[in-house]
């Protein structure tokens, strides 16, 4: 793990450590479109021949039914039933406070304007299983969809080597009432979705997290057809700012939860203590070496780095320049800092908040942008599976109040209907 000095390092150095890209990012891109091409083209018979190639299953089906979801979730292990049972609570618990009916304002007497929710009618949920498997995702994702009243949803999930799915997801269908999980993975999952196929149903909107080819499959399919996206959720990524008050085990820990994600997660620490950047990398080194993935912890952690700053003012400014996905703020005086937050997709306050507590069961959505997408993008909420319509309605005294202002707008700009729109009900609104 490289480790800089803040002060040291121009403007363009820190851009340039801001950056999230690989140097095989254009062949990722080429071999996606193909990806998306053979899915437009062939439909399921892509699926299963990408089935057969990337996840070396021969499947028989795209899919698995209700029954045989019953079957699987069956064997749920007691502890992991409820584990599940109270992240479902606690992540239903937060986003239903998210549902919100706005008041009816009226800006000018008898001119009434209001917005209204409707729920996006077709979603597709993308939940990655290639190097871990994540239930938690099914979750973050399936919970606001049915709160939010989605009409149709669907679940892509690469196949387990049985041709089938695990437990765990399986149990997490059962509590969200889906029916059907599609046996699909990575780009050719976000494919499938986007054009639909004779199994999968096209969906409006996609979501979830990938790697990068699922994430350069989602941009694509955004720009080229008419389904939406929820952002560009790619590679894990977190970002500790800590103090001396720090606990290093802890941030080495929390450093090495985003590492084992994958080898192309990044895990950056930034502090203005030079003894916590030491204690930190020789507590990563030691609890490196327990871990059953740390041959994947080790590449991410060997691309990730330390900044020393002066100040955890500094620190924050960094921070905002980098915009985590995960933001650890590990100091006892956390308090200060909240204001001078951001860009970030979440944060997580004090030395005994652990970002794997968001990821699994604190309640907020661990569905967040990644690669700096945080400086514009939210983190998946119930609004992210809603539409807000506008409403608006005049009264006869409503339309005597704007009519005037709208006829010299409209004539302004040259737009003759436009003010005929309202001149034709002034002249004649009395024989209604």
């Amino acid at each position: 793990m490289k480790i800089y000095s803040y002060n040291d390092l121009s403007t363009q150095e820190v851009d340039n450590l801001c950056l999230r890209q690989l140097e095989d990012d254009k062949s990722i891109e080429e071999r996606v479109r193909d990806i998306i091409d053979k899915v437009k083209t062939t439909g399921d018979e892509a699926l299963f021949d990408y089935a057969l190639a990337f996840d070396k299953v021969k499947l028989d089906s795209l899919f698995i039914n209700k029954e045989e979801i019953s079957a699987i979730a069956a064997t749920i292990p007691l502890e992991a039933k409820a584990a599940i049972g109270q992240a479902f609570a606690n992540i239903s618990k937060f986003h239903s406070t998210q549902i919100i009916k706005e008041a009816a304002v009226e800006t000018m007497p008898g001119v009434t304007c209001w917005r209204e929710t409707r729920a996006i009618e077709r979603v597709g949920l993308y939940v990655p299983g290639g190097t871990a498997v994540l239930p938690s995702t099914f979750l973050m994702l399936g919970i606001p969809a049915k709160l939010a009243g989605c009409a149709e949803i669907t679940v892509c999930s690469p196949p387990q080597a049985d041709g089938k799915t695990n437990c765990y997801l399986a149990y997490c269908a059962q509590l969200l009432g889906i029916e059907k999980i599609f046996l699909v993975g990575g780009a050719q999952a976000i494919a499938a979705m986007a054009y639909g196929t004779k199994s999968i149903p096209k969906a409006d909107k996609i979501f979830g997290p990938g790697n990068r080819y699922v994430t350069y499959a989602k941009q694509c399919i955004q720009s080229t057809t008419l389904t939406a996206i929820d952002m560009p959720a790619g590679p894990s990524e977190v970002l500790v700012l800590a103090d001396d008050t720090a606990n290093p085990s802890y941030v080495a820990a929390d450093l090495l939860a985003q590492a084992e994600h994958g080898v192309d997660s990044q895990a950056i620490l930034v502090s203005n203590s030079t003894r916590i950047i030491a204690e930190t990398l020789e507590q990563i080194d030691n609890q490196l070496k327990e871990l059953p993935r740390e041959a994947i912890a080790a590449k991410a952690i060997a691309n990730s780095y330390a900044i020393k700053v002066e100040s955890m003012k500094e620190g924050m400014n960094f921070s905002n320049q980098y915009a985590p996905e995960h933001l650890i703020i590990a100091t006892t005086q956390f308090e200060f800092l909240i204001p001078l937050i951001i860009n970030a997709g979440s944060v997580f306050l004090g030395n005994l908040t652990p970002e794997s507590a968001g990821d699994y069961a604190s309640g907020t959505n661990h569905t967040l942008p990644t690669s700096g997408f945080a400086r514009a993008y939210s983190g998946v909420s119930i609004d992210s599976f809603v539409k807000k319509i506008t409403f608006q309605q005049i009264s006869p005294k409503g339309l005597a109040q704007i009519g005037r202002t709208v006829e010299v707008l409209a004539a302004a700009e040259g737009l003759q209907a436009h003010k005929n729109a309202i001149t034709i009900r002034l002249n004649t609104q009395d024989g209604y």
